[in-house]
């Protein structure tokens, strides 16, 4: 009846509203949880020798998905309430219980998804194999770097261990090529489906993994249940967890001359994966060797269920979030759970935000300079017109190698020239990414206009230029795209580079418009 008052009924049926969800939330969602935690072992979920006991997992998924659907349909309730309709003393409340309720269904619909998919993926009712891509991000490609080392990592009830190493350069090329999407094969040429080194020049990860499981079938004759793919920063984040690990096998002493760390640590890994063994192997098949040796001792480590819990959660969901773990399944109902999350790695579909920005890198130099070049990247937003907004991508890049990397680096880390890219100097290629129905309007390098490569995927517009830098270099690229209608908070993705993703990615600069722009 109160709810029927005018102007202070409002207040009434909200209240009436927040306390229902309130009510539901305790109920429906918050005791199922409780359950929960009181049956799980955490400790229990970091890989042994024996596995993990993925039961109470599995058993726990039921009451997940039930206090997600509670917490979503609460959240669904308050999110339909006017608010300016309110007093103060209770919009406010209600405004701040909306947040909460949202940063809550957020986090119980990914564990309830994760709990749905992470049993049969780890294998609990059967082994699963994988083929695992070891990006070099010394050498860009758009999801981070070639992919230089190879292995298929089998688990069984959650233990782990790595099988059929090899590097991409050994399967050499595919003749005839792997069949791919034409859109991307117009942006990336056929080289996407030639070498395996090159599965990645797209940023669109389900598209690298497909092509790279059709070629280890193509190599071995073996169909793998998926692909994951890691980086050396990713490793220096499990050995946080894991601590240090010993890499002191005669043979990689030999062909080193014992003049790499024995112990690799989350402190030395990355230089030593992404520089020193350039300097110190001159064989690049060795290179390889040392770069799976060293995969394998860490994942040897993990799997005997060393370190902390916390830590190794915490360091892979950081590296899930940097787009530095990406993981694709060949299974349909996994990879539709999958692709919902940042850990999928598409450049289209739910978890991507309708005004989504993407700025990535593939080499052009042909050797392995990016350990080298810093780079920023920043979305800067102009006022609408004629009902319209544009937003300017800016990438920002300098080559840090000395002024004598032409000589003083190895020539395989210069490329010596072969591709036409003077020693020391870098090129790459820089694809920029806007929202769906927005067009890429101009370019600009170093200030001036320049010419781009204009394309469309998936609906998303693309452009491209060719970027070249001598030692101690630094130039601009800007993309600018117009027509975006889409009016919520833009977003943006970069390729994973061995920056700390918070020194690339600057903030956004909004527009200062006036209010009736």
């Amino acid at each position: 009846m109160a709810g029927a008052v005018p102007w202070l009924g409002a207040n009434f049926q909200a209240t009436s509203e927040i306390a229902v969800s309130a009510d539901d939330v305790a109920k429906l969602g918050a005791a199922p949880l409780v359950s929960i935690f009181k049956t799980l072992d955490w400790k229990s979920l970091l890989p042994s020798e024996k596995g993990l006991n993925l039961r109470p997992l599995s058993a726990a998924q039921p009451r997940l998905s039930s206090a997600a659907q509670a917490v979503r349909q609460s959240s669904d309730r308050l999110n339909g309430i006017n608010a300016d309709r309110l007093m103060p003393q209770i919009s406010t409340p209600l405004i701040h219980a909306r947040e909460q309720l949202s940063s809550l269904r957020d986090g119980l619909d990914s564990a309830a998804d994760a709990a749905s998919v992470l049993p049969a993926m780890l294998g609990e009712q059967s082994s699963r194999r994988y083929l695992l891509l070891i990006q070099n991000n010394a050498e860009s490609r758009a999801t981070g770097g070639i992919p230089g080392a190879l292995a298929v990592l089998n688990i069984d009830k959650g233990k782990l261990s790595l099988d059929s190493q090899t590097s991409a350069s050994a399967m050499g090329a595919f003749n005839p090529v792997v069949a791919t999407d034409p859109e991307q094969t117009r942006i990336f040429s056929i080289r996407l489906g030639k070498f395996m080194q090159d599965v990645n020049l797209t940023p669109d990860f389900p598209t690298a993994a497909q092509t790279a499981r059709t070629m280890w079938k193509a190599e071995t004759g073996e169909q793998l249940d998926g692909v994951l793919s890691i980086d050396p920063i990713v490793l220096s984040y499990i050995l946080d967890a894991t601590g240090p690990v010993q890499v002191n096998d005669p043979h990689f002493r030999e062909f080193s001359h014992g003049s790499l760390p024995e112990e690799l640590t989350s402190k030395n890994v990355v230089p030593t994966l992404l520089s020193d063994v350039y300097s110190k192997i001159s064989e690049p098949e060795l290179q390889d060797v040392y770069f799976a040796g060293v995969a394998q001792e860490v994942f040897a480590k993990l799997s005997a269920g060393s370190g902390d819990t916390t830590k190794l959660i915490d360091g892979l969901s950081r590296g899930a979030s940097e787009g530095r773990v990406l993981l694709w399944s060949s299974k349909g109902e996994e990879e539709a759970v999958i692709s919902k999350y940042p850990l999928g790695g598409s450049i289209t579909g739910t978890s991507i935000s309708p005004a989504q920005f993407g700025a990535y890198f593939n080499d052009g130099t042909g050797a392995k300079m990016d350990y080298h070049v810093k780079r920023t990247v920043q979305l800067i937003e102009e006022c609408p017109a004629n009902g319209y907004s544009e937003v300017k991508v800016r990438i920002t890049s300098t080559n840090t190698a000395p002024k004598d990397a032409g000589t003083s680096l190895p020539a395989y880390v210069t490329g010596g020239g072969v591709f036409g890219v003077p020693a020391g100097s870098v090129q790459t290629n820089i694809i920029a990414y806007g929202p769906v129905q927005s067009n890429v309007e101009t370019a600009f390098v170093a200030g001036k206009k320049t010419g781009f490569a204009s394309y469309r995927h998936s609906g998303r517009p693309v452009g491209s230029v060719t970027l070249r830098l001598a030692p101690g270099e630094t130039q601009t690229v800007e993309f600018i795209f117009g027509k975006i209608v889409q009016h919520t908070e833009p977003k943006l993705s970069v390729t994973p580079t061995v920056q700390p993703l918070k020194d690339v990615v600057l903030d956004t600069v909004a527009a200062k418009c006036a209010p009736d722009a």
